[in-house]
């Protein structure tokens, strides 16, 4: 069986993946945090950044995939001595976690598509930051783009049906307004926006490369190789039919979903 989770294929992308990140912590106005938590980390160079951004902070970095833990340890154990000293990284559920102490700074990226229900953690996350604290996010909001219609029809195909038929696809996002609304009445001041990106990809079937590394994993996990062989190679021919290559390069807009919200200092 295919791993749910590959570090290396997720990084393929990683200018573009982590641009949203940089995009969302750029906003995060917390300047002496002594706690801060990535929930959802992956491979953990992004993590990094944010213990290089406040060195004083203790900065733990949660996921529940072992691949991306394993990842994320080594980049650590690999680092310059004394240059991570505040880095810590464990294996658990984001739908488990719950701090023993407030924090300050609560961050998750690209991580809460893959939640069912996901607004009842938010309101509870909200719950767990100290007075002033930070809690920014982003997720994909993209999932009426061909890409994943793709994924959509072809796991509905007489084909693929009964094998892929307990493998969750309908991952959803908010719109920016009703993040807002949510964590308003949850006693935060929120500042939330949507962008879209324009990635430009290289090389052939970029984007099949690119959801390789992401959304076609839990549909990989589910099938014997043979067989997601077979399944990517149905899904590259339609990706190609919907995202032609130019001369430059293939073009894939992905929208994606910003939030960051400051926990409101008490009367």
């Amino acid at each position: 069986m295919v791993d749910v989770w590959d570090p290396a294929q997720y990084l393929r992308f990683g200018d573009e993946r982590s641009r949203p990140f940089f995009d969302l912590v750029g906003r995060i106005g917390a300047e002496r945090p002594r706690l801060v938590v990535d929930l959802g980390c992956g491979p953990g160079q992004l993590t990094a950044g944010l213990a290089r951004r406040w060195p004083d902070a203790q900065v733990r970095g949660i996921d529940s995939a072992a691949e991306m833990i394993a990842a994320a340890e080594r980049l650590r154990r690999d680092a310059p001595a004394g240059g991570l000293g505040g880095l810590s990284f464990a294996r658990g559920d984001v739908r488990d976690w719950r701090p023993t102490d407030p924090v300050d700074v609560i961050v998750s990226n690209a991580v809460l598509q893959w939640v069912p229900d996901h607004e009842k953690l938010l309101v509870a996350w909200a719950g767990t930051l100290a007075p002033g604290g930070w809690l920014a996010f982003q997720v994909p909001g993209n999932f009426d783009q061909p890409s994943h219609a793709i994924l959509r029809e072809l796991a509905a195909s007489p084909r693929w049906r009964s094998l892929l038929a307990d493998v969750p696809l309908n991952r959803q996002a908010a719109d920016p307004a009703r993040y807002v609304d949510l964590l308003s009445r949850g006693g935060c001041s929120v500042d939330a926006w949507e962008t879209t990106y324009l990635h430009v990809l290289p090389g052939e079937d970029p984007v099949l490369e690119w959801y390789k590394g992401t959304g076609l994993r839990p549909v990989l996990a589910a099938l014997e190789p043979a067989q997601a062989a077979a399944f990517l190679a149905e899904y590259g021919a339609r990706a190609r039919a919907a995202y032609p290559p130019e001369p430059y390069g293939t073009v894939l807009p992905f929208r994606r979903v910003f939030v960051v919200a400051t926990r409101r200092l008490p009367d």
